[in-house]
């Protein structure tokens, strides 16, 4: 191929190995970011607010320095594809902040503004800090017994008939059940509203764990286990070393539902009973119509979902090496 060539499949674009077509890189879009969030900025401090927000200056200070941020990174070469969305972003925020703090053109309280948002992040940070780490702790918790619980009851399914015998029919009549439907029960029964969030978040995430660890179990080629027989393996060596590992692409994935299960318990928990954690910040909030405290909580509530959503696949991806390509997070 002539150096004419090459220069002219540059300027065209980039053949995808996957999808077979030609993708095109515009040399301009990882410059756009920066100028659309400095635009921001300086709608933001030259345009009137229409009311009197807090901490508009502030808000503007924070769109410049974004800008100026993404600028550097597209002169670096890192903001090649994140380009679109980082642009996508500061549309957004400018398009918002016209649209309520310069026109209040959404009905208030129930939209606030850019400048409510930062607010409530600047002057209640320290509530909010408490409440997430109340649903950590309620959350680590009972998520962590119940997967343990769950892995342990499905290896027991999967190995033992006698166990299968008087275990299953139990797991079909109280597994399916939303775990929200045993609230009241469950706040009768136990006295500590703590520990009757903690069982129902433990429900939540013993059952998938449990048949998808059953499921694994059972999928496992029996001629593994001859080979392991012939070799002297006791039933103990079957379980730990040949049975347990095999199953373990189909544990991950039971893990993966009781998080997301978890997850919805916890604020329904909070909500209803536990005194404590984001989800009761976000009823308290609505009580008292602060909706931009509301809007906060459910920031943080989505940043510790995805971290710990992703705390669990970079878990997934070092134990099942040969499987960290195959679904990303």
């Amino acid at each position: 191929m002539s150096g004419t060539d090459i220069s002219l499949t540059d300027r065209i674009g980039t053949r995808h190995p996957d999808a077979g077509i030609t993708r095109r890189h515009p040399a301009i879009l990882p410059w756009l970011p920066g100028p659309v969030w400095l635009a921001d900025a300086l709608v933001t401090w030259r345009w009137p607010d229409a009311d009197d927000f807090p901490d508009t200056t502030l808000l503007a200070i924070l769109f410049a320095v974004t800008g100026i941020a993404l600028l550097t990174a597209a002169a670096t070469g890192v903001l090649t594809k994140r380009a679109p969305w980082a642009t996508a972003l500061g549309s957004g925020f400018g398009a918002w902040e016209i649209a309520q703090a310069k026109l209040l053109s959404l009905p208030r309280p129930f939209f606030g503004t850019p400048q409510d948002l930062l607010d409530v992040f600047i002057t209640d940070w320290h509530r909010l800090g408490d409440s997430l780490l109340h649903s950590l702790g309620l959350l680590a918790a009972g998520y962590t017994v119940g997967s343990l619980a769950g892995i342990a009851t499905g290896i027991g399914l999967g190995r033992s008939k006698r166990f299968r015998y008087w275990v299953h029919p139990v797991l079909r009549a109280i597994g399916p059940l939303p775990p929200v439907a045993l609230l009241p029960l469950t706040f009768v029964l136990i006295p500590s509203s703590w520990l009757a969030g903690e069982a129902l978040m433990a429900l939540a995430s013993g059952f998938p764990a449990a048949i998808l660890t059953w499921s694994g179990i059972a999928a496992v080629d029996p001629a593994y286990y001859d080979v392991a027989r012939t070799m002297g393996a006791r039933e103990r060596f079957l379980t730990l070393r040949v049975a347990l590992p095999a199953a373990m692409p189909q544990i991950f994935v039971g893990l993966f539902m009781g998080l997301g299960a978890s997850f919805a318990m916890l604020i329904i928990a909070e909500m209803l009973g536990v005194k404590a954690g984001l989800g009761f910040y976000m009823q308290w909030a609505q009580g008292w119509a602060a909706y931009p405290n509301m809007y906060a909580a459910l920031i943080v509530m989505s940043l510790m979902c995805t971290g710990l959503i992703t705390l669990l696949f970079r878990l997934r991806d070092r134990i099942l090496v040969w499987q960290k390509d195959g679904l990303k997070w």
